[in-house]
């Protein structure tokens, strides 16, 4: 059964609704372990004090905030446990946006946002009116000894939770962004939106798969029976010395006829657009 990382209240106005949040989703990659090559034994990485000179076991730590060179504060849980804030127990929704107008680089951890019983109705009335009305709440929540802006958004019948970072957390490149001077011509524009246009679909992620990790565990089992693990064939990349030939052949071959026979289609930008946004407000 699946444990809630954090209980507590989700506040609406003079609503209270009692939920529990659980992880919505994690990463899974296939793990190794360290091995001392001699002898093929897992390696420790044991705690050890050099003041005293002996290892020490995880009970005799305590928390320390460095405020000069090796002077440090000391805390205990009960500590942090009088400075928590409200958030910490009470979920507070502070106002409501549109859900399109979040850049997803702002989004961190997803959670689910599960109802107890006697706050049911109260949950699904929440749920339905940010559904109908296409809105998408931020609240404050605070685990894990930090305060987290959070953006709650209904999906698929229910509340989904997602931690944000902070606009002080997102990095910035200098080159981002900076076309410096390139300007596509316009029949380039048009072959590269006829390209996009020939890929377009619904969004399905289940057709997806991390083929990196299928190949992993064949050579896990390669090397358990014995045999020769095969290498990944090079791909490959012709260099592209004309833009607009480029794309004449990436169509062609999207649409199984030579570059001068491919159809000529109009095109616009709206179009696939719309297709792809109205997919995106189905997945929700």
């Amino acid at each position: 059964m699946a444990h809630a990382i954090w209980k507590g209240h989700i506040s609406f106005g003079l609503i209270t609704i009692p939920v529990g949040l659980f992880a919505a989703a994690r990463t899974e990659r296939v793990s190794f372990n360290q091995l001392h090559k001699t002898c093929h034994s897992r390696v420790k990485q044991p705690l050890f004090c050099p003041q005293c000179n002996r290892m020490i076991e995880r009970t005799e730590i305590v928390k320390g905030f460095e405020y000069e060179s090796d002077q440090y504060v000391l805390f205990d849980e009960k500590d942090f446990e009088k400075v928590a804030p409200q958030s910490s127990r009470v979920m507070e929704i502070q106002e409501f946006v549109k859900l399109d107008e979040v850049d997803p680089i702002y989004l961190d951890a997803s959670y689910y946002m599960v109802p107890e019983e006697a706050g049911a109705k109260a949950y699904y009335l929440l749920t339905k009116t940010m559904e109908d009305l296409g809105y998408a709440a931020v609240a404050k929540l605070s685990m894990h000894q930090r305060e987290h802006v959070v953006i709650v958004r209904p999906r698929e019948n229910g509340l989904t939770l997602h931690t944000m970072y902070y606009p002080s957390e997102i990095r910035q490149v200098a080159d981002y962004g900076k076309n410096n001077g390139a300007k596509p011509k316009d029949q380039e524009v048009k072959l590269a939106q006829q390209l996009v246009e020939s890929l377009i679909t619904d969004f399905e992620p289940e057709k997806y798969s991390d083929l990196y990790a299928a190949q992993l565990k064949e050579m896990i089992e390669a090397k358990r029976a014995g045999r020769e693990v095969a290498a990944t064939p090079e791909p490959h990349r012709a260099p592209v010395i004309d833009l607009m030939e480029a794309l004449k052949k990436s169509l062609a071959q999207r649409e199984g006829t030579s570059p001068k026979k491919a159809p000529a289609r109009a095109v616009t930008a709206e179009a696939p657009a719309e297709k792809k946004v109205a997919g995106m407000r189905k997945k929700k």
